[in-house]
């Protein structure tokens, strides 16, 4: 049953989990009245969000990106210390959110308990939160789902939010656009490192980590981590202030995850200093407006009832080379404007 947008608003930012869900599902929700009430939702929780770490991690198939997440999430969990910093927000356990964003999802419609079983200590772990994706829609869809969970979680408290990437291609871009920080997981041992990675993902990594630097491997993932500085140093870095270093790790012995988590933190530091992180995010917020117009213009267009009655006959005139494209598309796009939804 439905409640009133206070109900949503007042549990979230009283940190109860079970109303946290509810709100989530009916962001996801495509009903007209749930997103009407969804929109409202959001604009009180605003002022509320904004003072997480945005971390989006993605990997190589096989590279423990599972695994990586929940040994992470686990060490935030707990208490620590940043050896180099005194100041008291850096001695203290942290709230996870791990989100995903899974454009397979819209295929195999798969079980939105898949995160959760693998990642079942995460899970379980009372200051950690675990949410797949939607099923069905487009990336878009999924993305724009993605970041207003993300939202939600940041009103509630959750002061660090990773967004995985289970799929891959363009879900690698989405993810960074709503982040602050990328991290890329790769595997060493598997060949030629640098064979078929694509230059696009190296271009917004932050931070690039050979994972399973363990046991007999712990001398490839040296070499891989020298394969990949080489890499990095013939692109152009995305920030004038920073400079992505390759590091490693084992999610499994859980060594070098802390100097991971100083990394991203001192990243952090460094782009609030510039003004970076607050540009980044005007811009990232702007973006996502913009592809939010031209979402909504598009459903607007092919749910017009003008145009629906007459696109078949129009597609079939320009197959059959009747009608040109540009005469074809400027016909339905007067529909629209004689017609607005």
């Amino acid at each position: 049953m439905i409640k009133e947008p206070q109900y949503y608003i007042e549990g979230v930012l009283a940190q109860d989990k079970r109303i946290l869900a509810k709100t989530i599902t009916l962001i996801e929700s495509s009903l007209p009245a749930h997103q009407e009430l969804a929109r409202t939702i959001m604009d009180a929780l605003l002022p509320h969000t904004g003072n997480a770490v945005r971390l989006g991690i993605t990997g190589v198939p096989g590279a423990g990106k599972s695994t990586f997440i929940e040994s992470f999430g686990m060490m935030l969990t707990r208490e620590r210390t940043h050896p180099l910093k005194k100041d008291p927000k850096h001695h203290k356990s942290h709230k996870v959110a791990v989100l995903a964003v899974d454009p397979s999802s819209t295929k195999s419609r798969g079980s939105v308990l898949a995160d959760k079983t693998r990642m079942e200590k995460l899970s379980a772990e009372k200051r950690a939160f675990i949410r797949p994706s939607p099923s069905g829609g487009t990336l878009g869809g999924v993305a724009r789902k993605t970041r207003e969970t993300m939202l939600v979680c940041e009103a509630f408290g959750f002061d660090v939010i990773i967004i995985e990437t289970v799929g891959v291609g363009q879900s690698e871009t989405t993810v960074s656009s709503m982040v602050d920080f990328f991290l890329v997981l790769m595997l060493a041992g598997a060949g030629d490192e640098l064979q078929g990675i694509k230059k696009g993902v190296l271009e917004l990594a932050d931070a690039i980590t050979i994972n399973k630097a363990d046991g007999d491997n712990v001398k490839k993932a040296e070499r891989a981590r020298s394969d990949y500085e080489i890499a990095l140093h013939l692109l152009r870095p995305a920030s004038p202030t920073w400079i992505p270093p390759v590091l490693t790790c084992s999610a499994i012995e859980t060594t070098g995850l802390g100097k991971i988590w100083d990394t991203i933190l001192d990243h952090r530091e460094r782009l609030m200093n510039t003004g970076e992180l607050d540009e980044n995010r005007k811009r990232q917020a702007l973006d996502w407006m913009f592809s939010l117009v031209e979402e909504g213009l598009k459903d607007r267009f092919y749910n017009s009832p003008d145009i629906k009655s007459a696109l078949p006959d129009v597609t079939q005139e320009v197959g059959k080379g009747e009608t040109s494209p540009t005469v074809a598309a400027f016909h339905l796009l007067s529909l629209l404007d004689k017609n607005p939804v």
